[in-house]
This record gives structure tokens, sequence and C-alpha cells, in this order.
């Protein structure tokens, strides 16, 4: 079985500080968040950026900013958000693409998102895959519906995205797939042999889906975007706290975590 890669997502779109008050805003904070996660054992780390008011923007500026913070610090994968939030433009949320990070996701469909929807036509879709193939970026297909597979794969079939993939199936998002153990089965038996794969459980979804990616063998997000809390009315004190926890369960259940390099390797990454 592959080591396991822990994602941390530091902020997301969505929380505020009014609900997590530990929750990094600034690039300097967001960088010293990814250096903590690391030192406890995340490999990739997961960015949307806000701004100096904690606003989630898609600013090719504020991500360079939180890019060098980052790389100062420690050797993780940065990975952007192209997701933004929902009221961003394509061309916003393609900005931090520009930057050449190693990887970025990219949202294989339209799907609700709450009392919002989430857009992302095949023009969409054919532009940001496109888009990463030119400058070289590893990205990783948000999965929120079992038919963003698909989409992801006719994609491959043309040439724009290349194979072996590596999604990421978000799990728990209030209009979208839910987070129980056979919607992730189901989403696992469906991808092609020898594509890697990483959960993120939204809410109560997080650690039980944690827990069963590392039996599985695939991988594991956790962090603020996803999940406030460490348990039941308990806010989490940090990312790393988070992070720490996985590490903990692996090693109860005898899966080895991945450094930074050993994470680039599995995903076919060169540094």
């Amino acid at each position: 079985m592959q080591k396991l890669i822990i994602t941390a997502a530091l902020t997301g779109a969505e929380v505020t500080r009014e609900r997590q008050p530990n929750l990094p805003i600034t690039p300097e904070e967001i960088g010293e968040a990814a250096y903590e996660a690391y030192k406890a054992g995340a490999s990739i780390v997961h960015v949307h950026a806000r701004d100096k008011d904690g606003n989630p923007v898609q600013d090719y500026e504020v991500y360079k900013q939180i890019k060098e913070e980052i790389e100062k610090r420690c050797p993780v994968i940065f990975q952007p958000s192209t997701g933004g939030a929902t009221w961003h433009t394509p061309e916003e949320r393609l900005q931090p693409v520009e930057l050449k990070p190693e990887m970025a996701t990219l949202s294989a469909g339209t799907c609700n998102f709450g009392a919002d929807v989430f857009m992302n036509s095949q023009e969409y879709m054919e532009k940001f895959a496109q888009k990463m193939k030119e400058l070289g970026v590893k990205p990783e297909i948000e999965v929120f519906e079992k038919g963003m597979i698909n989409n992801a794969l006719a994609l491959a079939k043309k040439g724009l995205v290349d194979t072996p993939i590596h999604f990421d199936f978000v799990m728990g998002v209030p209009g979208a797939i839910t987070g129980e153990l056979r919607d992730l089965l189901y989403l696992v038996d469906s991808i092609p042999s020898g594509s890697t794969w990483t959960v993120a459980g939204i809410g109560r979804y997080e650690l039980p889906l944690a827990i069963a990616a590392i039996m599985l063998g695939g991988h594991v997000r956790v962090g603020f975007e996803d999940n406030i809390y460490y348990k039941k009315g308990e806010i989490a004190t940090s990312n790393a706290q988070l992070v720490e926890r996985i590490v903990r369960l692996a090693k109860e259940l005898g899966r080895e975590v991945a450094t930074p390099d050993e994470a680039r390797e599995i995903l076919g990454i060169k540094k």
C-alpha cells in the first residue's frame, strides 16, 4: 500500500473568524499554518486566499504572497484552489494557476452548494485543464458527484488531463453527494485502475471517511475548510491538530505517512 498523503485544507472560502477563531487569514498566518501542518505530517496544503478583512479572493498577488510565505518555511506541495467562492468568475478563479504551482484543483462539474450553485461548465473545465497542462500544473480533480468522474475521464480522452488522474472526493457538501461509506466505495470503484484518490469529508464526515481512506489505500484531506471541530462541540485549535490525529490513526492502522517528496513521487510531480 502507498504511503499516506495528508492534505491540510487551511482556510476555505466559507469559514469565518466568528465561527473558527483560529482561522488563518493573512499570507503570514497561512504560511505559519502551513508550516505547523507540515510539522504535524501534512505533505500538501490546499489554500483559498483571503483579503485583509477575511473575504475570499482569487487575486494573483495575494496567492503569490501566500506561496512565498509557505515556501520560505517548509517544502510542502502548495495547492491553490481554482474553485474560489461561488461568485468568482472563471478568469478570477484561474489567476493562481499563473503562479505555476506544483498542483491546483480542477472542479469537474456543476453542483448545488448549500444555497448556491457551484458552476463548472464544459467550457470552464476545458479552459482550466488546458491552462494547467500548458503551465505544467498537476490537476487534482475535485469530485462532488459521481458524474464528475465521467467528466474528468472525458477531459483525459481529449488530451487535456494526463493519466493517471488524481481525484479528490469532496463528500458531505449540502446539495451534493453525501459522506456515507457506501458513497465512498461507489466513487472509489468508479475511477480507473492506477488512479490515486483523496477524500475530504465535510463536517461530521471528516473523521470516519479519513479512517476508511487510510484502510482502503486512499489519501486524506482535513482542515478548517472542511471541518472546524476536533470533536462534537469542541472547536479545533489548529489545522495541525487535525493533521496530528490522522498521523496517529495511520500509525495505529499500520500505514506510513508520506513526506512531501514521497507525495510528489506518488502523484508523479517533478519538483
